[in-house]
């Protein structure tokens, strides 16, 4: 058996594995690396594991970080699962189990500048992907390309962070009532963010204000002008991830909600089915503990 932990900056998700790697019971709190309770990570590791067995653990994610638990360097890329699970960093603290940090990867992205993942490695090595592309949406997108079942680069797009700040503090969500930063998906206004994207030469910053003109010609409802705004940013995304990725076969790691988003995208952009994979990070825990030889 083995104990999984995806701990990231706003939350901390536990799950229990059975000797086969299926996941036996799932615990959920917030208690991110900048939100811990009383006791600090020890604390949180001891309080979410309680009851279970006295088993290895192996956890992802931001408590490997500078202001995690304790740093695990970045493996530079190419990586595959060995490179990965041959770093480690094991903790061993008083009350709680055996705990190994599994390390970020380091690359470069399509234009040579450095980029880095934490977290996201493993979900990639859950995925169990040979040679292709994975992408996984959300605050800070990442297109990742495989080889031979090694990393081998990425891109990051901070899709999901410019659509919060855009939203939060730009006039572009000034105009939409309260309730409507959670109301339903307005397909169309999304699909029409995502076609202007598509026919722009130009890139996201000329566009970005026919959010606001759209609703004052009446052309959208402000309630619906956030989500042409998705598409517009999401669809400039996939725009420039795909001409880099090229027809590369896609795999999707990510929310329901977002994956849905992606691949709705991914067909107005011509591009092949995506293939979609979930409980990643537990897959990824699994077969990187299986690789260190940990929890067998």
């Amino acid at each position: 058996m083995l104990i999984a932990l995806d701990w990231g900056t706003s939350s901390l998700r536990a799950m229990l594995l059975d000797g086969g790697g299926a996941v036996v019971e799932r615990r959920e709190r917030d208690w991110g690396i900048l939100s811990l309770p009383q006791g600090g990570f020890a604390g949180a590791c001891a309080a979410i594991t309680e009851g279970w067995p006295a088993v290895p653990a192996i956890a992802c994610g931001m408590v490997g970080s500078a202001q995690g638990w304790r740093e695990v360097p970045y493996v530079a890329a190419p990586a595959g699962i060995d490179a990965i699970a041959s770093r480690l960093v094991r903790i061993a603290p008083a009350g709680g189990p055996v705990l190994h940090l599994v390390p970020g990867v380091s690359g470069r992205d399509a234009a040579g500048a450095p980029n880095v993942m934490r977290g996201e490695e493993t979900q990639v090595a859950g995925a169990g992907v040979e040679t292709g592309l994975v992408l996984l949406p959300g605050t800070h997108s990442k297109w990742v390309r495989l080889e031979g079942g090694r990393i081998t680069g990425f891109d990051t797009f901070m899709t999901g962070e410019l659509f919060a700040v855009l939203r939060g503090h730009s006039i572009l969500g000034r105009a939409v009532p309260a309730d409507g930063a959670t109301a339903p998906l307005c397909r169309d206004a999304f699909t029409r963010g995502l076609a202007a994207a598509r026919a722009s030469h130009q890139g996201i910053a000329p566009l970005l204000f026919s959010t606001r003109a759209l609703v004052l010609s009446r052309q959208i409802r402000a309630e619906e002008s956030l989500d042409y705004l998705s598409g517009l940013l999401i669809g400039d995304e996939l725009r420039a991830g795909l001409a880099t990725g090229g027809r590369a076969p896609c795999t999707l790691i990510g929310s329901a909600a977002l994956v849905e988003r992606y691949r709705t995208g991914l067909k107005l952009f011509g591009a092949p089915a995506a293939r979609e994979v979930e409980d990643a990070a537990a897959s990824g825990l699994w077969r990187i503990a299986q690789a260190a030889g940990i929890g067998r």
